[in-house]
């Protein structure tokens, strides 16, 4: 990978104080990007924050709670990034909401709502108000992170494995309606990774597959770089 990929883009990343958001952010301004560290986390935006430009990169921060916005405030979103960047050349969606294993019988109806609205509704209202600025762009990128079906179609997952299942639908017809256009979708699926999510999941002393995941922050640089139109379309297990 060259050092500087991503140089003069500007990059929205959702979840941006999370495992991999966070660890994909720094990627990403080590690239070269201006990075737009989205999360409803101040204090743990800030310290991503910190991380960047105590290296010299550059970042703004855009606290959002995903589960209370509405698509005015996506919209709003949209406007407040052209007055201050001028553009947009990718988003990387990171965010998810998980609150443990739990049978679907007896799940509480706001939480199943929540991980639904969460992890598939609220990323396409972002990318839905953010589409007309990353198209204007010569080669832009929408990147959603998505689990392993294989994993989050089993029992317990409830409405977070459901809303796994619907961001890789809406990866392959977002492709699909857009194929000949700037803007570029792909998904990307990491391995196991040692976060907060999975930690609600798995004991952490008995998960021995799970990898730091800031083996996967240069595949997010990837994908946003123009090398990822090789991923164009595609959902990309890279080894970690």
């Amino acid at each position: 990978m060259s050092g500087r990929e991503l140089e003069g883009r500007v990059v929205l990343v959702t979840g941006a104080h999370g495992g991999l958001g966070s660890e994909a952010a720094v990627a990403c301004a080590q690239a070269g990007a201006t990075v737009i560290l989205l999360g409803r986390r101040v204090p743990k935006l800030g310290r991503v924050y910190d991380r960047i430009t105590a290296a010299g990169g550059e970042a703004a921060l855009y606290p959002m709670d995903l589960e209370g916005a509405t698509p005015d405030d996506h919209a709003q979103l949209a406007e407040r990034i052209e007055t201050e960047f001028g553009r947009l050349d990718g988003l990387l969606h990171c965010a998810a909401e998980f609150k443990g294993l739990a049978p679907l019988p007896h799940l509480d109806p706001a939480e199943f709502a929540r991980s639904l609205h969460v992890g598939l509704t609220a990323p396409w209202w972002m990318t839905q108000a953010l589409m007309p600025l990353l198209s204007r762009a010569a080669d832009a990128a929408v990147v959603f992170v998505l689990d392993d079906p294989a994993r989050v179609g089993q029992a317990y997952w409830g409405g977070y494995g459901v809303s796994q299942f619907g961001l890789e639908g809406m990866v392959s017809i977002l492709h699909a309606e857009l194929a000949r256009g700037p803007v570029r979708i792909a998904g990307l699926r990491p391995g196991p990774m040692r976060t907060p999510l999975r930690a609600r999941a798995y004991v952490e002393e008995d998960d021995r597959l799970a990898l730091d995941p800031a083996r996967y922050a240069a595949a997010c640089v990837e994908l946003l770089s123009p090398r990822g139109v090789a991923h164009r379309g595609g959902v990309w297990a890279p080894v970690g």
